[in-house]
Parts: C-alpha cells; sequence; structure tokens
C-alpha cells in the first residue's frame, strides 16, 4: 500500500513539473514535503517507474537550474528597490 501511495506521488510530482515548468522548490511548497522528497522522487524513483517521463522532467530542471541564477539576480535586485523606496530613495 505504502508503495503505491509513493508512485503516485512521484509520478503527480513528475507531471506537475513538466506542465508547469516549476522548480522542485515550487513543487514541494504545492505538494507540501521537502525539496528532498521532491528532488529523490523525481531524479532516483521517476527513473525506475517511467524513464520516458524521467527524461521530460530532467529537461525542466536542467533548464530551471540553467535560469536560476537570473532569478536570483531578479530577486535580490527587487529586495534592494523595495528596501530603497522604503527608505525614500529613488534610483
Amino acid at each position: 500500500m505504502k508503495n503505491d501511495s509513493i508512485e503516485n506521488r512521484v509520478l503527480l510530482l513528475a507531471h506537475y513539473i513538466i506542465d508547469s515548468k516549476d522548480t522542485v522548490r515550487g513543487a514541494a511548497k504545492k505538494f507540501g514535503v521537502s525539496k528532498s522528497t521532491v528532488h529523490k522522487d523525481v531524479s532516483e524513483r521517476l527513473k525506475e517507474i517511467s524513464p520516458s517521463l524521467y527524461e521530460e522532467v530532467r529537461k525542466v530542471l536542467d533548464e530551471n537550474k540553467a535560469e536560476r541564477h537570473i532569478r536570483g539576480g531578479l530577486a535580490t535586485k527587487m529586495k534592494y528597490i523595495k528596501l530603497n523606496q522604503y527608505r525614500g530613495q529613488n534610483f
């Protein structure tokens, strides 16, 4: 019984990541599990359950990883824009 629920979660996570192009962190938040669980599910367990689905998820995760530094930079930029607006400074 427990293996069925894990397998279902793995497949749900995989389809969610493919459809939404979401990150591991975003999927973890959406499904209420840890990032480690999502990562293990889609990188180890999924490979055993559905190799073709694994390849699709891998493409999305690789794309997210390649763009990660851009998102981080934008988040930092927004942080300082808000901080400066709070202080009454404009750029």
